[in-house]
């Protein structure tokens, strides 16, 4: 009798390891990963951002530029003989504490004196698996966090990294898998969207560059440069019979206010 009872016992368990290997096999998910570049800095009309400062910003600053510049793990040394720009910051504080610029995509409308810049996020196509940037920093001890909205109108701050380093380097950031990006209903997948960049200062780092009193105020501000933003991310999306109905076109076209006039 003991002897049945084990042999059940272990049968059990060996059923129960089956379902759970099924289980995991059945649960797995294609990925197609592909590396899509969100904005290139290259047109300043088409990509434009815009600055905003803390409450020590000295007067006229931060201030932003579209400079010919780019790393050369990159583009090589010529740039290829292309147009090639990146995102320039001039940052100047009137006292050391934890200041911070803001760097927004935006509209622009206007010229001249009269422009004036909307906020306009930048979608994130896909399953974003990370966050990829190029920066140039003059090694001020800084720090740059990344601010990201999801579907929810939850906005999560991704540490990017530290700024203390010299000339060009890639920063990346793995977006955390407690950012919803899908959700059970259909049509399943939502994408995030980049709210801004915000670099910070430490109240232990200077707040302009070391130079003589007199020196012109380009001189003491603190720069930094952005190139080739992009992402990894998931584009893969599984077909089902009737997937069509779920296009934002078949939606507008079937049910929209022009179509049901029809």
């Amino acid at each position: 009798m003991k002897q049945r009872v084990v042999k059940a016992i272990c049968l059990s368990f060996v059923i129960v390891f089956m379902l759970a290997a099924t289980g995991a096999f059945a649960d797995e998910v294609t990925v197609n990963l592909e590396s899509y570049v969100v904005q290139t800095f290259d047109d300043p009309e088409a990509q434009p951002w815009f600055l905003i400062g803390s409450k020590f910003a000295t007067k006229d600053y931060p201030k932003l530029a579209y400079a010919k510049a780019w790393p050369t793990a990159l583009f090589g040394t010529t740039g290829g003989d292309k147009d090639i720009r990146s995102l320039g910051i001039a940052m100047l504080f009137d006292r050391k504490e934890y200041n911070w610029v803001d760097v927004v995509p935006g509209k622009k409308s206007g010229s001249g004196t009269d422009v004036t810049y909307e906020p306009t996020e930048l979608p994130l196509p896909g399953r974003v698996k990370m966050l990829d940037m190029w920066i140039w920093s003059g090694n001020f001890d800084y720090y740059i966090e990344a601010y990201i909205r999801d579907y929810k109108g939850i906005v999560h701050t991704l540490p990017m990294g530290d700024l203390g380093h010299v000339g060009w380097k890639n920063f990346r950031v793995n977006i955390p898998d407690n950012v919803p990006q899908s959700k059970k209903y259909l049509p399943k997948r939502e994408n995030l969207t980049l709210v801004k960049f915000r670099i910070w200062t430490r109240p232990t780092e200077i707040v302009a560059s070391p130079v003589k009193a007199d020196a012109p105020i380009e001189q003491k501000a603190v720069y930094f440069y952005f190139d080739q933003l992009k992402v990894l991310t998931d584009t893969f999306e599984t077909l089902f019979d009737g997937d069509s109905l779920m296009d934002p076109k078949v939606i507008e076209d079937t049910w929209g206010s022009s179509a049901s006039s029809k």
